[in-house]
């Protein structure tokens, strides 16, 4: 049996005197006094190596999780979606392709695994408009009375993920037309028959994207066995937020400033203001948003808009990116100003969905831990 000094123990533990004797006080590490000077102690050595290695690999998962909590990571198992050579796939399905033909709600069945989804018309909210702050209560409102999703089966989880889609709806696509699919009440309800076929697309192309911030919301609210419409209604709060849902202001305000100064002068002086040009280019899409080319594909896009594309692809090296597409869409079909936050936030709705179902079956919480960083603690 080895023994070593408190020099040697400090030294192995790389710890604190007041963490060495703890230990000692708790059991961990066993001491004895030093026979050569009985008022020093010596200290196990098997018992310091074996706590040194736990705290050695503790260190290092600690160093490895907090650095993870970054953009592209956590890195969850999920079997939704993902995006491989700058191609989206949903399921197993090319997401560019299954646009040209699939609504929101086959979009709905494959991406949740069900059956087909039926979205009935909800109680209508807020008259004709489109109003975010209306989806924002009514979630709220089921969330406080809607079952626990955890321990429920999946085709129980479909059918309230549909019932859910149609509060949603109710909300940002009202009116009174059952049996039609969401883009085209979309579309009637704004008046812009004519957009509904680019709406279904861009409804379609926008409805999943991974692992995106406000879809670890909805798993993270999921995880705890919180209601459907509770992580539902966390996706959309993240939604809101400016580097998110919010990032089509940015393309709002780059086309009004491009219509004054030209398309070099707006791009440039978005650049010094911002530090960023936020219609521009996506870290997952290196050879360009392939849902913008989609959408942008759909209709005749106008002189200011394909001027800006070129210059942003001259000075900054990036393509249009999807809040671009969508700023387009809506000027071309004179459609309401909030409308890229709508599709954004009724077909994100899917999504976040999908998401939390999958994260409840896995039956597991989402539950990081905190690297403490304050002053430091003698223990």
């Amino acid at each position: 049996m080895s023994w070593l000094s408190t020099e040697q123990a400090l030294a192995q533990l790389g710890t604190k005197p007041q963490t060495l004797y703890a230990n000692v006080s708790r059991g961990r590490i066993r001491a004895k006094p030093d026979p050569a000077d009985p008022r020093r102690s010596l200290y196990h050595s098997d018992d310091v190596a074996r706590l040194a290695e736990r705290h050695a690999g503790r260190r290092k998962a600690e160093t490895v999780a907090a650095e993870a909590i970054q953009w592209g990571e956590p890195m969850l198992p999920s079997t939704i979606s993902t995006i491989v050579n700058g191609r989206l796939y949903y399921r197993q399905e090319d997401a560019e392709r299954w646009s040209a033909h699939a609504t929101l709600e086959e979009t709905a069945a494959l991406l949740w695994d069900s059956g087909p989804v039926v979205v009935h018309d909800g109680v209508a909210v807020g008259g004709t408009s489109s109003r975010i702050s209306d989806v924002f209560i009514h979630l709220a409102g089921r969330a406080a009375v809607d079952l626990p999703a955890l321990g429920r089966s999946p085709s129980a989880l479909a059918a309230e993920a549909a019932d859910v889609l149609a509060t949603v709806a109710a909300a940002l696509a009202p009116g009174a037309h059952e049996g039609r699919p969401i883009h085209e009440r979309l579309a009637l309800g704004w008046q812009r028959p004519d957009a509904a076929d680019v709406l279904r697309r861009a409804l379609v192309l926008a409805a999943e994207h991974e692992l995106n911030v406000s879809a670890f919301a909805a798993r993270v609210t999921a995880s705890s066995g919180a209601s459907l419409s509770a992580a539902t209604l966390s996706g959309l709060s993240t939604l809101s937020g400016p580097r998110h849902g919010g990032a089509w202001r940015s393309a709002v305000r780059l086309v009004e400033h491009a219509r004054t100064v030209g398309p070099a002068e707006a791009i440039g002086g978005m650049l010094a203001s911002d530090g960023v040009v936020r219609p521009f280019g996506h870290k997952l899409y290196p050879q360009g948003d392939v849902r913008a080319k989609a959408i942008l594909s759909a209709f005749e896009v106008p002189q200011l808009y394909r001027q800006l594309a070129e210059t942003g692809e001259e000075l900054l090296g990036e393509a249009a990116n999807i809040d671009f597409a969508l700023v387009a869409m809506t000027e071309v079909f004179e459609l309401p100003p909030e409308s890229p936050l709508v599709v954004f936030a009724l077909s994100r709705s899917v999504g976040w969905l999908a998401h939390a179902m999958e994260q409840v079956l896995t039956g597991r919480m989402i539950r990081p831990r905190a690297r403490y960083t304050g002053p430091a603690i003698d223990v």
